[in-house]
């Protein structure tokens, strides 16, 4: 055997041995595709019309190891009907730029699918706790940090509620979270009262019906308590929310371990929608300072338009 077969022989022995070990615990060897940065959720969704599962910049680095300054991997939570590129094809990258080791996924829709976060939210977030469970593991982490949008931000309680994320996640950050429902303007509201009407939503968006205003679903989630000891809740809304209305509902009833920020407060110049707010520079500070607020940073108060949410000028 020659020298040069030895050296193939051995380099491929040692691939093979990294991806079984990989697939014992739960690690991918390498990072996942990513796509490239977004400035608004619009391009992200044209974007991932043709990519639907590519992961988010900076993020679904399986090898990733959490640093002593960001002990806990960052976990990024969808919203209705949204990818996790197209939810998150701007902020994850500031996380990873900032340190954390990022992860999101897809979970309530079709495999392969552009539409995700339809299904029933107990099922969605079942399947959001199992790829956090993988997290851990690949990690070595001992709790995660999650940010969620909208449906995304509410789901997340069902977790700690329901499926042992009391134990498992430090902080829990939503952006213009469901956590009270819509009404959609009463449009919802009224919908809801037409014979037939939520059974034809359900069979497209199961979600939507259990975020209505009033629904079994989040009454029961409501039920007994909003929150937990033990894992800091912050809540960044927008005034201008025009999918989760009133937008007071997404605020969490106030206790000691609870923070409520509405963007207006700390940027009057800010515009930004439900669907922006993802990628709205002022929100994304304040996700970062909920993160790690001991070295929180004054956001930039900078112009907002709604949607396009990227800073003007």
């Amino acid at each position: 055997m020659g020298a040069t077969t030895r050296r193939w022989l051995t380099a491929a022995a040692a691939t093979m041995t990294a991806l079984v070990l990989g697939a014992g615990t739960g690690q991918a060897a390498e990072k996942e595709p990513t796509g490239p940065v977004q400035p608004n959720i619009l391009t992200a969704a044209l974007y991932s019309l043709g990519a639907p599962t590519i992961a988010p910049p900076g993020a679904n680095d399986w090898n990733c190891k959490p640093s002593d300054q960001h002990p806990n991997p960052v976990l990024l939570s969808n919203g209705t009907t949204a990818n996790a590129y197209e939810n998150w094809a701007n902020l994850s990258q500031k996380l990873a730029n900032a340190g954390y080791c990022v992860f999101a996924g897809n979970f309530g829709g079709a495999p392969g699918s552009f539409l995700q976060t339809v299904g029933p939210v107990a099922d969605t977030t079942k399947a959001l706790a199992a790829f956090g469970d993988k997290v851990l593991q690949a990690t070595g982490a001992k709790k995660l940090d999650v940010v969620g949008h909208s449906q995304g931000g509410m789901n997340v309680r069902y977790w700690i509620k329901y499926l042992g994320g009391a134990d498992k996640i430090s902080r829990l950050v939503g952006l213009s979270p469901s956590n009270h429902g819509t009404d959609l303007f009463g449009l919802l509201s009224t919908l809801e009262m037409i014979p037939g009407v939520p059974a034809a939503l359900g069979t497209v968006c199961q979600a939507c019906n259990e975020q209505a205003v009033g629904s079994a679903f989040l009454t029961d989630l409501n039920a007994g308590g909003e929150t937990v000891d033990g894992i800091q809740y912050t809540v960044i809304q927008t005034r201008y929310d025009d999918v989760v209305t009133p937008y007071t509902s997404a605020f969490l009833a106030p206790k000691p371990n609870v923070k409520n920020i509405l963007l207006q407060n700390v940027c009057g110049l800010d515009f930004t929608d439900h669907l922006g707010i993802t990628y709205d520079p002022v929100a994304e500070g304040l996700v970062l300072n909920a993160l790690d607020p001991a070295h929180a940073k004054t956001p930039p108060c900078v112009p907002v338009p709604p949607v396009i949410s990227g800073q003007i000028g």
